[in-house]
């Protein structure tokens, strides 16, 4: 459905019905982010004031997860460069509950993550803890699907080249 400004298709209740739908995955997005609830519910608060003040730029209302996670990684990232905080992604659980087995999958799970770059992590988790397809990652990190496609391809080869699979199992 498309629609512009003057349609009052996003007046005040529906967004506020479209953000309380979707406000579990800007969490979980802000915390990839934040590392810890506060400044993850900080942002939630923040892509809430953006993406309402904002909310006529919406041109298709199908798009409307796309475009309020794309809010809430902008907001994420500024509010980094404001407090200049390394951020690490939050790939592993708590190793406390887990059997030994587990510890070590998830050791190395970590191990791998770090040693790749932001945007690389960021393609990862969007992609296998997230589960977005391709066309739906290329939406929100703003670059074309055969871009992504590759990055996320060439970051897997990498991870392969770094540790064989002998290490791997």
């Amino acid at each position: 459905m498309t629609f512009s400004a003057n349609d009052g298709i996003l007046n005040e209740k529906f967004f506020i019905s479209l953000f309380e739908t979707h406000k579990d995955s800007i969490y979980r997005m802000a915390y990839m982010y934040m590392k810890n609830q506060a400044d993850s519910l900080d942002i939630v608060q923040e892509v809430a004031y953006r993406a309402f003040k904002n909310r006529n730029s919406l041109k298709e209302l199908g798009y409307f997860k796309t475009w309020i996670l794309k809010i809430t990684i902008n907001a994420s990232i500024d509010f980094l460069r404001k407090k200049q905080k390394v951020v690490e992604l939050p790939f592993t659980r708590e190793l406390g509950t887990q059997q030994t087995e587990d510890k070590y999958s998830d050791l190395l799970l970590n191990e791998l993550l770090h040693a790749l770059d932001e945007d690389e992590k960021r393609l990862i988790y969007l992609k296998y803890y997230q589960e977005y397809t391709f066309q739906e990652i290329s939406e929100i990190v703003d670059s074309p699907v055969s871009t992504v496609k590759s990055k996320i391809y060439r970051t897997l080869e990498k991870i392969r080249l770094d540790y064989p699979k002998e290490e791997l199992s």
